[in-house]
C-alpha cells in the first residue's frame, strides 16, 4: 500500500482503507501512514523524500506519492550530494503539472529552511557570513546559508573595486539590508560592515593620534598634488613634496590605488580633521653632510632632470640636485638656452663650484672641465697684434668680432675710421664679414678686448700739414649737403668743409640750389683745425687765379636753380643737427 495514493471523500477513503485492512492487504499502521502522507503533500509545504534517479536534466524524488516528484537539476549546487537513496528535504510547488507530475523545488526548500534565520539577522542587524560565488550584472551572487543572496557592486567595499572577479570564492562578513520573502529576494552589504568597523577604528585612531607617529595606511585616492591615505577610518593627505626627497612629477610615479604604505604623521588641526602625512621623513635627510660628500672642486656625475631658461638641474643622488647655470656650460659656445646642448635624462659630468647645505643648493659647472681660453689671452693677443675675425653681432656703438673660439672683441665705432664719422657700424661692415683689426687692449678680468680697424693704417691727420698744407689745391667729391655748406671727401679719405659762401662767386642761398651729392669740386685749403680734426676749403679761392673762361665754365655748370631735383634742407631742427654733426 506504500506506493498507493487514494483520492475521494473522507468517508469513501475510510471505507476503502477498512476494506483493504479486512482483506489483509494493509495493516492499520499503514493506513495511518497514508493519512500522514496526504496531510503533508500540499503546495507550499516541506517534505522529506529519497532521491530515486539523477540525470543531466532532472532529479526524481520519491515522497510516497502516486508519482515521483521532479526537480530541475539546475537547482542543485555543484557541492550538493546527489546519490540515489539519499534523503533530501524539498518544497512542494504543485501536486500536478501539465504532464501530471509532482513538481518539487530544492531551492525553495532551502529558502524556507533558512528564512527565519535570515529574517532574524535582518531584524537584529546581525553580521552574517557569506561566500561570493559568481559575478552578475550589477553585483555578485552570495551563498548565504545555502541560498543565493545579491550583493550590489556599490556595497562590496568602501571604494570602487578594480577587479571584482578577484573576490569570487572568498568569504566575507555581511549584513542583510533588504528582504522580501514573497519574491525570495535577499540583499546583503559588505560596505555597511566596513563602515561600522571604520567608524570604530576612527574613534580609536583619533584618540591615539600623535605627531611624529609612524602608521600604516592604504592609498585611497591620487591627485596631481598628492595622495589621500586611509589610516583606518581617518584620511590623511600625503603631499607630493613629502613623498620623496628626489624630484617627482606626479604621485602615480610612486603610489598605486590600494597600495599599503608606511607614513609619518607630520601635523593635524585641533579637531584632527586635517592630517598631514609624510613618507620621505622616514628616511635620513639626503642633504645632511652634503658638503663633505660633494666638496668644491669635485667632479660629479649626474642625470639631467629638468631644464629651464637659466640652466639645467642635475640629480647627483636621490634627493640631491645641483644647478648648472647657462653661463657655466661653456667657455667658447654662446649658449642661448640649455636645451641647445643638454636633454632631460642625459648623463653629464660637472665640477662642484659651491655648496650651500642650509639652503640645499649646489652650483655646478661644465666649462670648468676644460681650460679657460682667457687664461692665456694676454700672451696670445698682446696690444698691437693683428688678428682676423668674423663679425658676430652689431650694436649701435660698435661691432663684436670673434677672434678665436669663445673669445670676442669689440670694435667701437670711433675705432673704425680715421677720417669718416661713423654713426653706425653697418655703414662699413655687416654680420658675417671677415675683418682684420688690431688689438688695442685686453682686460682679462672683465673678459674684454678692444679692437680697432683704423689702426691698421697710419693716422692721416698726423701728416695733414704736409700732405694738405694751407693754400694747397685739392680735389674732392661732395658726400653731404648742409644748409651752410658741403662736406667733401678728398682722395686720401680725409674730409673737408666748404662753406656756402665759398662754393661760388655768385650768391647761393643753400648748396642744394646748385650742387648735388657726388659732384666733383676743386678747392684750396684755407684752414687746418688740428684740435677738431677739420679741414676748411674754398672753391672761390681756387678760381681766383684762373682764367675767365675756366671760371665761367664752372659758374655755368653750377648756376642756382640748375639742380632743382636735389632735396632742399630747410628744417631748422635738421639744420641744427647737421651743423652739430659737422
Amino acid at each position: 500500500m506504500s506506493n498507493k495514493i487514494l483520492f475521494g471523500s473522507q468517508e469513501d477513503l475510510d471505507e476503502i482503507l477498512a476494506a483493504e485492512a479486512e482483506l489483509g492487504k494493509i495493516k492499520s499502521s499503514e493506513a495511518a501512514d497514508v493519512y500522514a502522507v496526504m496531510d503533508c503533500l500540499e503546495p507550499g509545504k516541506l517534505v522529506v523524500g529519497k532521491i530515486s534517479h539523477v540525470d543531466d536534466q532532472e532529479v526524481l524524488i520519491d515522497v510516497n506519492f502516486k508519482s515521483e516528484g521532479v526537480i530541475d537539476r539546475a537547482e542543485f549546487k555543484d557541492s550538493d550530494t546527489l546519490e540515489v537513496g539519499s534523503e533530501i528535504e524539498v518544497f512542494v510547488e504543485k501536486l500536478e503539472d501539465g504532464d501530471g507530475r509532482l513538481v518539487l523545488s530544492k531551492q525553495k526548500a532551502d529558502f524556507v529552511r533558512v528564512w527565519d534565520r535570515i529574517h532574524e539577522a535582518f531584524e537584529n542587524n546581525e553580521i552574517v557570513r557569506g561566500a561570493l560565488t559568481k559575478r552578475i550584472k550589477g553585483g555578485v551572487v552570495v551563498d548565504l546559508f545555502g541560498i543565493d543572496a545579491f550583493l550590489p557592486g556599490s556595497q562590496i567595499d568602501l571604494r570602487q573595486i578594480p577587479d571584482i572577479n578577484a573576490l569570487i570564492g572568498q568569504e566575507f562578513d555581511l549584513k542583510v539590508i533588504k528582504v522580501n520573502k514573497t519574491r525570495r529576494n535577499i540583499v546583503v552589504s559588505r560596505r555597511v560592515v566596513l563602515e561600522e568597523e571604520r567608524n570604530r577604528q576612527r574613534g580609536d585612531i583619533l584618540d591615539t593620534l600623535e605627531k611624529d607617529q609612524v602608521r600604516k595606511g592604504i592609498v585611497k585616492n591620487i591627485t596631481d598634488f598628492g595622495a589621500f591615505i586611509d589610516l583606518g577610518g581617518v584620511d590623511g593627505l600625503l603631499h607630493i613634496t613629502d613623498m620623496s626627497y628626489k624630484r617627482i612629477n606626479h604621485p602615480s610615479e610612486m603610489l598605486q590605488l590600494g597600495q599599503e604604505v608606511e607614513v609619518k604623521v607630520l601635523d593635524f588641526n585641533d579637531k584632527k580633521e586635517r592630517i598631514s602625512l609624510g613618507m620621505k621623513q622616514l628616511k635620513p635627510h639626503p642633504w645632511k653632510d652634503v658638503a663633505a660628500r660633494y666638496p668644491e672642486g669635485m667632479i660629479a656625475t649626474g642625470k639631467v632632470v629638468s631644464i629651464t631658461d637659466y640652466g639645467a638641474f642635475i640629480e647627483l643622488d636621490s634627493g640631491i640636485e645641483g644647478l648648472i647655470h647657462v653661463s657655466e656650460m661653456s667657455w667658447t659656445q654662446h649658449v642661448k638656452h640649455p636645451s641647445k646642448i643638454l636633454v632631460v635624462g642625459q648623463e653629464v659630468e660637472a665640477v662642484v663650484l659651491k655648496v650651500e647645505e642650509d639652503a640645499e643648493r649646489i652650483s655646478l659647472g661644465m666649462k670648468q672641465l676644460e681650460s679657460d681660453p682667457w687664461d692665456s689671452i694676454d700672451a696670445e693677443l698682446p696690444p698691437g697684434a693683428r688678428v682676423v675675425g668674423e663679425i658676430r653681432n652689431l650694436a649701435s656703438f660698435g661691432a663684436f668680432v670673434e677672434i678665436k673660439e669663445g673669445v670676442d672683441g669689440l670694435i667701437h665705432v670711433s675705432d673704425m675710421s680715421w677720417t669718416k664719422k661713423i654713426t653706425h657700424p653697418n655703414e662699413l661692415v655687416k654680420k658675417g664679414d671677415k675683418v682684420e683689426c688690431v688689438v688695442l687692449a685686453v682686460d682679462r678680468e672683465k673678459r674684454r678686448i678692444s679692437l680697432s680697424m683704423k689702426h691698421l693704417t697710419e693716422d692721416p691727420w698726423d701728416v695733414v700739414e704736409t700732405t694738405h698744407p694751407v693754400d694747397s689745391e685739392v680735389k674732392g667729391k661732395i658726400v653731404r649737403l648742409l644748409d651752410r655748406g658741403v662736406v667733401v671727401e678728398l682722395d686720401d679719405g680725409l674730409e673737408g668743409f666748404i662753406p656756402v659762401s665759398k662754393l661760388s662767386a655768385e650768391f647761393i642761398k643753400v648748396p642744394a640750389d646748385a650742387f648735388k651729392v657726388g659732384d666733383d669740386v676743386p678747392a684750396v685749403v684755407t684752414e687746418i683745425d688740428m684740435d677738431n680734426r677739420k679741414l676748411y676749403l674754398s672753391v672761390a679761392d681756387y678760381f681766383k687765379n684762373r682764367d675767365e673762361a675756366e671760371v665761367q665754365e664752372w659758374m655755368n655748370a653750377h648756376k642756382p636753380g640748375e639742380n632743382a631735383e636735389a632735396p632742399k634742407k630747410k628744417a631748422s631742427k635738421k639744420k641744427a643737427n647737421e651743423e652739430a654733426a659737422e
